[in-house]
């Protein structure tokens, strides 16, 4: 097999593509062909030593996977050789072929081709599960969504919508936020050149935001914060451009809340919910409500140029390599 490897920790010109050995099957394993495995931010953390869960060196990066089952563990039984799946690993997923215990996939459904069953889970997962578990978002409340035109944004987005809710999109350029409002987002913002909290307190009537959804992080965290209305969420998803600092005196002066969104826990610590979360957003896509957009694909060799792209903050949906 081959497979994209992390040797030391570093920046993504640090990686190099090896032939490796198969690695052997456990009683409760798959072994799945490759055909996809979609970019995610963490992505970039994990081979610098920055992300919460850290493996052990040397190790393949790559979570979000779709592809097929070629070989079973001897107690599997609910899948075949052959079957179409998708599914979430901690690592591992830059590789022509991968090993997962079979409860991390999911049957692909039909219609769903590999570059989008890769782009699928992590990102309508996590989107999933924080605005109905986190923030139990309610029909024609507002929701601002920061970083709007990445993976996770563009889910919010859709998902937010399907909820009866009014979202406001905010990104860094005009052609994300014109992506942004093709995934139905009902207002924008540019925070590149406009005042984050004044427009969204402009455009809320002065009543400020029921929910952001922070895939962002950064500078723009306060500012969202401050123009919450009173019993705001503001959800805690990702920091893309930075951990912020937060002053503890406006949750208290707003009543509002500062909820953490922690998708890879949550999975391992409500394997229920989250299975019913997913079985949910598969019968979205196949009614042709959701669907992520994929808008670049990479080959293996490409993977660090893709990682680059990513903490460059040039991507918009999902790119996607393809072994």
């Amino acid at each position: 097999m081959r497979a994209i490897r992390c040797k030391t920790l570093g920046l993504p010109d640090t990686l190099v593509l090896e032939e490796l050995e198969s690695q052997p099957l456990q009683a409760k394993e798959v072994r799945i062909k490759i055909h996809a495995c979609s970019v995610n931010f963490p992505d970039t953390l994990i081979i610098q030593g920055l992300y919460q869960f850290k493996p052990e060196l040397p190790f393949t990066p790559g979570s979000d996977i779709a592809g097929e089952i070629v070989e079973l563990g001897s107690e599997v039984q609910h899948y075949k050789i052959g079957d179409r799946v998708f599914g979430a690993l901690s690592h591992g997923g830059y590789a022509t072929e991968a090993v997962a215990h079979s409860k991390q996939v999911f049957p692909i459904p039909p219609g769903m081709d590999y570059k989008i069953g890769s782009s699928f889970m992590m990102a309508y997962g996590t989107s999933y599960h924080a605005l109905k578990q986190r923030a139990n978002l309610q029909p024609g409340e507002t929701l601002v969504v920061l970083g709007a035109s990445g993976g996770v944004g563009l889910a919010a987005v859709e998902l937010a919508k399907i909820t009866g809710a009014r979202v406001i999109a905010c990104a860094s350029t005009d052609e994300k936020l014109a992506l942004c409002k093709e995934y139905g987002a009902d207002e924008v913002i540019n925070y590149s050149t406009e005042d984050l909290k004044s427009r969204i307190k402009e455009l809320t009537g002065g009543k400020g935001a029921d929910v952001v959804y922070d895939a962002v992080g950064g500078p723009n965290t306060e500012k969202a914060l401050r123009a919450l209305g009173w019993n705001g969420r503001l959800l805690v998803v990702g920091f893309v451009a930075g951990i912020p600092s937060i002053p503890l005196n406006l949750p208290l002066l707003k009543g509002c809340q500062i909820v953490g969104v922690f998708w890879g826990s949550h999975v391992m610590k409500e394997p229920k919910i989250h299975q019913q979360n997913m079985m949910e957003l598969m019968g979205l896509y196949q009614a042709g409500k959701i669907s992520p957009h994929v808008s670049k694909t990479y080959s293996l060799e490409q993977v660090p140029e893709a990682l680059q792209s990513m903490m460059d903050r040039k991507v918009k949906g999902k790119v996607v390599i393809l072994p």
